[in-house]
């Protein structure tokens, strides 16, 4: 019997819900974090075009400590942004806001992969309560 070969990107997903899923809830991670409100812009790589915005408040009890969103590339591979340390940075040191962006450092597709980065953006803030 023949064996599929397992796409780049699935296999990036599934290793990236296997980790995020072993991680503690932020709740039990931060217990003097008491709210947590997200608001993210996603944008192409030229900065021109805004391709999409997420805000909403975070369940600490459900929400994983291992903080991270995925690119809006839809065949990005090996990507995302993951904001686990700058959110632990910021809850260490009892911030009440943080602000800032990053870029994708996937790869544009599986047929790019180890030639053409994807740098799709990401603009973050996170409002956290104590």
């Amino acid at each position: 019997m023949q064996q599929k070969k397992i796409d780049p990107r699935a296999e990036f997903r599934q290793l990236e819900k296997v980790r995020i899923g072993a991680s503690p809830s932020l709740a039990e991670r931060f217990q003097d974090l008491k709210a947590l409100e997200i608001d993210l812009e996603y944008f192409d790589p030229e900065l021109l075009r805004r391709m999409g915005t997420i805000k909403y408040t975070v369940n600490l009890t459900n929400a994983k400590s291992a903080f991270s969103f995925h690119c809006p590339n839809t065949e990005c591979v090996g990507g995302d942004f993951d904001l686990t340390d700058a959110l632990a940075t910021a809850v260490v040191a009892h911030q009440k806001t943080i602000t800032g962006e990053m870029c994708c450092q996937g790869w544009l597709s599986k047929t790019m992969i180890g030639t053409k980065r994807c740098l799709h953006m990401l603009r973050y803030n996170l409002t956290l309560q104590y």
